[in-house]
């Protein structure tokens, strides 16, 4: 079987997807109608096709036409949901205008809304499979090859290794100061390294299809100088950044007067995507908190039966871009802490009451963080707003932990959903914390929101280190 099965049919495959989608679509609608016993009128057959035209193009703005290979399930998975999610609102928003919403079967198109996603996702899963068999038999393989011996090529190395389902096949790594073949050990595997001569000669004869180059920012003469030789070949070719490299891919460009400019630290919330995430925290927020009202009138009462002092406790806390704002939560404890110096709460903390503890432990004291929402001080999703002594603290300690505040802080977060949430007694776990709400900001999305959301319900409530 040849090796690149697949690559050579990029296009033709590429519009074989598109039409097994639009092809399950269709067909789900007409098996769910014979299911319900539906007609088939042209309503019907106007909203199976509008259907398809709008999931063919919320698809291809989320690149899901695109290879898949190197990228895990999950993203994959993320990009079918959230297009047809987009679809579902469109026909939704259509059917309202139209005053068209009463001439459908609630139950098919409410089934047609749940199935189609699953079983789109559940092709996907089969077409992965299938090629994973056949690249454990040598087919489908895509060989490559690594440019530089250090920290930076070996940690590429690792993780190429940890994607076997990849189907990519290290065949050295190269470097300009080695000349005869030298075999070293990364992880579990061994490695040759060779020659850029030894390189050069199997590009050229076309046994690499593809060339990682993992030198430093300071070679940047020499990583031109190989970028314009394997313009000649048939290989792609990827430069592998370093770490400051690593922070400027998070960047964008801007047209500044004419002349363009990265901007490497910005907010992600800009134009369209700030008007999204202002719309999915209203509407969010304004759904919670008709399901909570009840439980929060109850706990209201509770705290101001059970202890003295206000039922709301509000605290200063840094927003966004640094600017001060009022954070409300249930009052837990016998002090109303707000000034320079905050200590953060302990286990067996002498200033909780026994409700706050109980209220702190299952998160039900941050309830009223939901009205913040609305007031536009804070969002659903973000990183946990700190006491402000805390952000002076830690301002100074850890990089980039005031980039936190690009966006506005969260009721929940990546962080929380990941574990760190609670006590941060040590200055690693602080660090960890940051490092999942950089992470955060720097991947936002709509479908991530969504997930974080979702992932909040089921374990996003306690914790181990919650006091």
């Amino acid at each position: 079987m040849p090796k690149s099965l697949l690559r050579p049919h990029a296009s033709r495959v590429s519009f074989l997807q598109r039409l097994l989608d639009a092809l399950l679509i269709f067909s789900i609608y007409r098996g769910l109608q014979i299911v319900f016993n539906a007609d088939g009128e042209a309503k019907n057959i106007l909203a199976e096709a509008l259907a398809v035209i709008f999931f063919l193009t919320f698809a291809e703005l989320q690149g899901l036409y695109r290879s898949w290979r190197t990228s895990p399930l999950g993203d994959e998975v993320g990009a079918v949901f959230f297009s047809w999610l987009c679809v579902i609102f469109v026909l939704l928003t259509l059917a309202f205008v139209s005053k068209t919403s009463e001439s459908f079967s609630r139950a098919l198109v409410i089934t047609w809304w749940i199935v189609v996603p699953v079983i789109l996702t559940a092709a996907r899963v089969a077409v992965r499979s299938a090629l994973r068999i056949v690249r454990q038999h040598g087919a489908n393989i895509r060989t490559v090859a690594i440019v530089g011996h250090n920290a930076v090529a070996h940690h590429l190395v690792k993780h190429l290794a940890s994607m076997p389902w990849a189907g990519l096949a290290i065949k050295g790594i190269f470097d300009d100061h080695q000349s005869e073949g030298l075999s070293i050990e990364i992880g579990q595997s061994s490695y040759t390294v060779g020659s850029m001569e030894e390189l050069m000669q199997k590009v050229h004869a076309g046994e690499i299809n593809a060339v990682y180059i993992a030198l430093p920012i300071r070679c940047e003469q020499r990583i031109e100088e190989l970028v314009n030789q394997f313009a000649d070949t048939t290989a792609s070719v990827y430069v592998m950044p370093d770490l400051f490299i690593s922070e400027l891919m998070h960047a964008r460009w801007i047209n500044f007067g004419g002349m363009p400019l990265v901007s490497v630290y910005e907010t992600p919330f800009c134009g369209l995507f700030s008007w999204m995430k202002r719309l999915e925290d209203v509407i969010l927020s304004s759904l919670i908190l008709l399901l909570i009202s009840p439980l929060m009138a109850v706990i209201a009462v509770a705290v101001k039966a059970t202890s003295p002092g206000p039922v709301i406790f509000k605290q200063r806390r840094y927003g966004l871009n640094g600017a001060l704002v009022e954070v409300w939560k249930f009052r837990s404890m016998t002090v109303c802490e707000n000034g320079g110096h905050v200590p953060q709460a302990k286990k067996n903390d002498a200033r909780i009451t026994p409700l706050g503890a109980f209220l702190r432990k299952t998160s039900l004291d941050e309830l009223p963080q939901f009205i913040n929402v609305l007031q536009g001080r804070m969002s659903v999703v973000g990183p946990r707003p700190h006491a402000v002594s805390h952000n002076e603290e830690y301002r100074k300690l850890i990089k980039g932990y005031m980039l936190r505040h690009k966006v506005k802080p969260g009721i929940t977060g990546w962080a929380q959903v990941n574990g760190w949430r609670g006590e941060t007694d040590t200055l690693e776990k602080m660090q960890r914390r940051v490092e999942y709400d950089l992470h955060y900001i720097q991947n936002w999305s709509l479908w991530l929101d969504l997930k974080i959301v979702f992932l909040t319900v089921f374990r996003g409530f306690v914790g181990e280190n919650v006091y």
